[in-house]
């Protein structure tokens, strides 16, 4: 009885508990590492394509982590997997803080790779994908809008502590902050997830008794792994989570392009807490998209803001406006890795074994890391611009469109053969 006078679901407060925990992980902590990047160059005299390779060495190991971590959630207390992932994730920006040597950041690179995987880029389109079926692409959306509040938030706050601070304090202050954030979330809100996600699988789908199990029904099919790793749609996707995250890894970059651009380093901090209201906006846009238009109409309309916003940074970088325009556009793309790319997955092969596939073909996105994060740093460091890498991405943007387009095509083909079900 009391169940049935319950207003909020227990879905809803997952969510809630997952918008802190990924928001802290992925909109504060990874999306902050580029505003310290310049700092640590100038003051320890490292290359910045040097420096950038520790983000290719998490990189690496998320690669590794990748096909282990998606089986994780259902093996293991979802709680513990969270506060142990937090643990090593900000435990290894607090230990860059006492670091000399880029050596450091190369090893410590290792748990924040760990921690970083399952709490960025597993967690999320899991739990939502095992909670959520009718509204999945809003449930995403938001999640990546709170990523992208917290963000905003926290990137010109973070930029003046560097300024005002130093970065050493600025990486313990993160730290902490994050751990005792993403337990408390963990505490509050995801006490129950592991023990009632199966009971849940039917929220806000619900219909009239006759028409319930046609609606489960149509909810898990799909097609398997075995199946997904045969066809064309598989390949065409994993290209294009290379290049979205191609594309996105640029982000980290972008301090150190403005500054090189003749402003500021607290206007770099300014800059990239206004994009992450972008990514506020475009996350929650691309979220209604996904539901309303398909996924696929929303995808090539991302890729399309994100080329006109990399000729804005190519040719009318001198004006801060411009900068600052061509940051919000570009938010459409980077928030497709959080919102686009689970939907396209779920699109393309379903919900039958959505986590296997989705972690499986999510290599693409570690493999991406490994190349062009410090592809970006060595361009600038050996060009003195970012022209070649903007240009590189004009490209991709192109080629994610044509995946997207052959993707679909070859989905028909598994439908036509009778392999979804």
């Amino acid at each position: 009885m009391e169940k049935t006078k319950s207003k909020i679901h227990q879905a809803w407060w997952i969510l809630v508990g997952l918008c802190i925990i990924v928001g802290v992980g992925k909109g504060v902590l990874n999306n902050s590492a580029s505003l310290f990047l310049n700092p640590i160059s100038q003051e320890l005299g490292i290359g910045m394509g040097n420096l950038t390779l520790y983000l290719s060495v998490s990189a690496v190991v998320t690669l590794l982590f990748l096909p282990f971590a998606g089986k994780l959630v259902a093996k293991h207390d979802i709680r513990m997997l969270i506060i142990a992932s937090i643990i090593l994730q900000a435990g290894a920006y607090i230990a860059f803080s006492f670091m000399n040597s880029v050596w450091g950041w190369y090893v410590f690179a290792i748990p924040l790779a760990v921690g970083g995987t399952f709490l960025t880029v597993i967690l999320g389109p899991v739990l939502i994908n095992q909670w959520f079926k009718k509204s999945n692409g809003l449930a995403l959306g938001i999640l990546a809008a709170t990523g992208g509040i917290l963000g905003a938030i926290a990137q010109p706050v973070i930029g003046k502590l560097i300024v005002n601070n130093g970065w050493r304090f600025s990486y313990v202050a993160m730290g902490v902050a994050g751990i005792v954030l993403v337990i408390l979330a963990t505490i509050l809100f995801i006490k129950k997830a592991s023990k009632e996600k199966d009971s849940a699988k039917d929220v806000e789908t619900k219909s009239e008794d006759s028409d319930e199990a046609s609606n489960q029904a149509s909810q898990e099919a799909g097609v398997t792994l075995a199946v997904a790793r045969k066809s064309s749609p598989f390949y065409a996707l994993m290209i294009f989570f290379f290049l979205i995250t191609a594309i996105a890894s640029f982000m980290m970059h972008i301090p150190t392009y403005i500054v090189d651009k003749g402003l500021t380093q607290e206007f770099a901090g300014n800059a990239m807490g206004i994009y992450m209201l972008g990514v506020v906006a475009a996350s929650l846009i691309n979220g209604v998209l996904n539901d309303k238009l398909g996924t696929k109409n929303t995808t090539i309309l991302s890729m399309i803001l994100g080329i006109v916003s990399v000729v804005i940074m190519l040719y009318a970088a001198s004006s801060a406006v411009m900068i600052v325009i061509a940051l919000i556009l570009f938010a459409f793309v980077t928030s497709g890795i959080g919102i686009i790319a689970p939907a396209l997955t779920s699109s393309l092969f379903g919900n039958r074994e959505y986590s296997q596939i989705y972690s499986t073909i999510s290599l693409g996105l570690a493999v991406a890391s490994i190349v062009t994060l410090p592809a970006y740093g060595y361009i600038f460091q050996f060009t003195g611009s970012y022209s070649g890498g903007l240009y590189a991405i004009l490209v991709m943007l192109v080629i994610n469109i044509i995946a997207v387009v052959l993707a679909y095509n070859g989905k028909k083909k598994l439908v036509q053969a009778g392999l979804w079900n």
